[in-house]
């Protein structure tokens, strides 16, 4: 009879093969589109994963917000985020053909919170604060969704757990030959940076680029993208918004966005033509 110690052995070096040969893959997760990004991302753990975890905490979070009165109370908000996400998921398929498949959904929770997100998978959450604090426009709102459905485009949350996967494997090692259910460390980080962890200035360079895009794809001037994150910049003072605090802004954060605004003009001019 196989001991309790080598059973235990054997375990941990089926895990240890399984989770380094998962870390060796490498994905390309969106096409290039005009703004041309095409970085490959390494992952270490799978998308559905990722995305039953997301779906997860955002049923719970949506259902949390109903039972407070804090979902979509008002309707006339809650239809314009509804119309500008409709045309925002709609040149999705530009840069992954497999999102016109997602479960995508849409909600505004009332809160003074100057935040947005929107989790792996499609799930995208606008507080209300964002749109009345600073008065946005259909552009500027464009520019805030455009920037967080590129987030979930790229996997940017997939790509940071599996960095955090990768950094703890020894500690995943050691509790699986301790006989602890080391898997279910997976779920706990997965949580961790859904909810909002920092994402490194890649990310967010990428997120700006690929949600300016989808703006002027749909219809909307890329060039409010500037004017977001300098009404961003007057409401923070010395303290950024809770929308800014994990987002790296030096100084040629507008360059970029502007430089990023002129190469997709044509596709706004011509959406707009039609």
């Amino acid at each position: 009879m196989m001991s309790k110690i080598t059973r235990q052995f054997k375990l941990t070096l089926a895990l240890s093969a399984a989770l380094f040969g998962m870390g060796c893959q490498t994905v390309q997760t969106t096409q290039p589109g005009t703004v041309g990004i095409t970085r490959t991302q390494s992952m270490a753990v799978s998308d559905q994963q990722i995305n039953t975890a997301s779906a997860q905490a955002y049923s719970k979070l949506v259902q949390e917000s109903a039972g407070k009165s804090q979902l979509n109370r008002d309707a006339a908000m809650n239809a314009r985020v509804q119309e500008i996400a409709r045309r925002l998921i709609a040149q999705t398929r530009v840069f992954r053909e497999d999102a016109s498949r997602w479960r995508w959904e849409v909600n505004v929770f009332q809160s003074d919170q100057v935040n947005a997100f929107c989790m792996a998978g499609g799930k995208i959450g606008i507080y209300s604060g964002i749109i009345s604090k600073l008065q946005l426009t259909d552009s500027e709102l464009a520019a805030v969704m455009g920037h967080e459905m590129a987030h979930a485009l790229r996997e940017h949350v997939r790509e940071q757990v599996s960095l955090q996967y990768a950094t703890q494997l020894p500690g995943i090692l050691l509790a699986a030959v301790t006989g602890i259910q080391a898997l279910g460390q997976l779920g706990d980080m997965v949580s961790s940076v859904t909810l909002g962890l920092p994402r490194s200035r890649q990310a967010e360079v990428e997120a700006d680029e690929i949600g300016v895009e989808l703006a002027a794809r749909a219809g909307y001037d890329p060039r409010a993208a500037i004017s977001l994150w300098q009404k961003m910049n007057r409401l923070g003072g010395s303290r950024p918004p809770e929308f800014m605090s994990t987002h790296p802004s030096p100084e040629s954060r507008e360059q970029d966005l502007a430089a990023t605004s002129e190469k997709v003009m044509s596709l706004y001019r011509a959406t707009s033509a039609r």
